[in-house]
């Protein structure tokens, strides 16, 4: 027999029927079993312990650690958490027994997305460590690879969760981070999804009402009279049948956003911001995604918090009339206008100091002052993109100057007015929605609400005069330990002074929210900070600049104080990542 030049010699077959197995070059382990020669991978694929440790009966290869079991002939496993074990090609010539080191096992794009749905479907997260991992470095992009969490998700449970914010969040960051970061990226945000939607039935839809010739004015007449009710079945179905219709995704964004702001901050305002990231998901899935991703938004409207029943929001100051008045006076308004200019008309800019002014008055103590200038600012024809755009920054602002005297859950609550008021300003940058400007206001109250939390106010952090530091290793060592929040911001306003690149902080504010086993929060957080901070990066002037020095000390503060914690879901992807490269996790001394 003619055996190829490049196969590997596994010695005499005498000396293997003896031994029953031997480890070869390549780190490849060859068995003697039941009168036939077999060969594959000595890494389990598991987590890459030794299979020549392990024992092989009946054909069945299992290792020891996790007892996962192989077929010994084919690689294939049995057990659904574990991959399958590359095998190998064997001849025996003249008593010695030849390996062919090149897998007969082919992996590729497919089966990397096969075995994605598998992990999520099991809620396995190695297994989606692994397949996240491969599809990376196959060069698969990454928004197709959080496409298949998403279709999974929508499908499954109960409605938009979580987990789907979660992965949307990272899917629109990725760019900021390097490989290791979009790998821990994807791979968090399909775990999440696949704890909030694994071994849940799916969602089955209701059906479209029988005729489509309803004008879509009365669609979204009854879509909101169906939220204001709580019944989410007559909204779905109203909802299916505008997408029957073909009524295309901005007007409908719109309509359910209508019925969205129809009341006050919804459930801390998880419920715009859950509805903006389902939006911005849907800008790059598959269409025939989008029924379930708007249909996954209904449920969430049956019970939802309505702030202007709420205490804090009516007393010692009633905060919902004059909310209630200024809309009325808006509508008025744009009618008589929309009667003068047949409905166009022209939105202006604010000057720097008229930004800074609105900034220090939502800051402020008057709360009733506040909306009477965004009143006058939206009548006389201000961008309300532009008005949100300065309700953020003031929400990242409390956030900087958020004492760590307060209450440790009261992180979050600073946390849920940025995000909201971040969400509201991505969607009034994409709408010209009149309802959808109430949020705005809805915004500034809760950033007014949240006025306490900076009592005492944490010191903004100035230039030291140190030397830049160079070193983000530094950063992340911080938060290797615990209220670490000052030195961690002081860190990046040296930075930051000291010409730091800002892509490269985002970079390692990234790593820092992926190494931990963040909560949801968090993700919101960093997601949040990098879009609005990108919203200042063309624009010039120390205004701006200090705009983007709010959210980078925003989102460190919060991440720092968060950090550090078991960092178990890192430590998988890790794995899983030195496990496709071919590493040895385990080695014999």
């Amino acid at each position: 027999m003619n055996v190829r030049l490049n196969w590997i010699s596994a010695g005499e077959l005498e000396a293997l029927k003896s031994l029953g197995k031997k480890v070869i070059r390549g780190g490849i382990v060859v068995f003697y079993h039941e009168d036939q020669v077999y060969a594959v991978d000595n890494r389990c694929p598991h987590l890459g312990f030794p299979l020549h440790m392990g024992s092989l009966c009946d054909g069945i290869l299992t290792c020891h650690w996790h007892h996962a079991r192989f077929d010994v002939c084919s690689g294939g496993t049995l057990d659904p958490w574990a991959d399958d074990v590359p095998s190998y090609e064997v001849r025996v010539d003249g008593g010695e027994v030849w390996v062919n080191p090149v897998s007969r096992r082919v992996e590729g794009a497919e089966k990397y997305k096969l075995r994605l749905k598998e992990g999520l479907e099991q809620n396995i997260g190695i297994v989606i460590a692994k397949a996240v991992v491969g599809l990376i470095e196959a060069g698969v992009p990454e928004q197709d690879i959080a496409r298949i969490g998403i279709e999974f998700g929508t499908t499954y449970g109960t409605g938009w969760n979580a987990g789907l914010t979660i992965l949307t969040a990272m899917a629109q960051i990725v760019d900021k981070l390097d490989k290791n970061g979009k790998i821990l990226a994807l791979y968090q945000g399909l775990v999440h999804v696949a704890r909030g939607s694994s071994g849940r039935g799916a969602r089955h839809l209701l059906s479209a009402l029988p005729s489509s010739d309803v004008p879509f004015e009365r669609l979204t007449e009854w879509y909101r009279n169906c939220i204001e009710v709580r019944d989410t079945q007559g909204a779905e179905k109203v909802l299916m049948t505008a997408i029957m219709k073909g009524i295309d995704t901005k007007r409908l964004s719109d309509m359910m956003l209508a019925a969205a702001t129809d009341h006050f901050y919804l459930d801390g305002g998880h419920v715009f911001d859950f509805h903006n990231k389902a939006f911005e998901a849907l800008e790059w899935v598959d269409v025939s995604q989008r029924e379930r991703i708007l249909t996954s938004l209904v449920p969430m409207m049956a019970s939802p918090t309505r702030s202007e029943e709420l205490h804090q929001w009516q007393a010692p100051v009633n905060l919902v009339e004059p909310i209630k008045q200024a809309i009325s006076e808006l509508e008025h308004n744009a009618a008589q206008q929309a009667k003068l200019t047949d409905g166009a008309r022209q939105q202006t800019a604010l000057s720097v100091e008229m930004e800074q002014q609105l900034l220090q008055q939502l800051l402020s103590d008057t709360p009733e002052q506040t909306i009477t200038l965004l009143r006058d600012l939206l009548i006389s024809g201000t961008a309300p993109a532009q008005l949100a755009k300065i309700v953020a920054l003031a929400a990242a602002e409390r956030i900087v100057r958020f004492h760590t005297q307060n209450d440790f859950r009261d992180w979050i609550a600073v946390l849920h007015t940025f995000t909201y008021a971040h969400a509201v300003h991505e969607r009034l940058l994409q709408s010209d929605e009149p309802h959808l400007q109430r949020a705005i206001f809805h915004g500034a109250v809760s950033v007014y609400l949240d006025r306490f939390l900076n009592v005492p106010t944490a010191a903004r952090p100035k230039p030291s005069g140190s030397a830049t530091p160079t070193d983000h290793r530094e950063m992340l060592d911080l938060l290797d330990l615990r209220q670490q929040v000052g030195p961690a911001a002081q860190w990046v306003v040296d930075y930051m002074h000291g010409s730091g690149d800002p892509g490269e902080l985002l970079n390692t504010l990234g790593h820092a929210l992926l190494r931990e086993d963040a909560e949801f929060h968090s993700f919101q957080m960093y997601e949040a900070s990098v879009a609005e901070y990108n919203h200042w990066q063309a624009v010039k002037g120390s205004f701006a600049d200090k705009a983007k020095e709010t959210m980078l000390l925003a989102c460190t503060r919060y991440l720092v104080a968060h950090a550090p914690t078991a960092r178990e879901l890192p430590h998988t992807a890790k794995i899983a990542w030195r496990l496709h490269k071919g590493e040895r996790l385990f080695e014999e001394e």
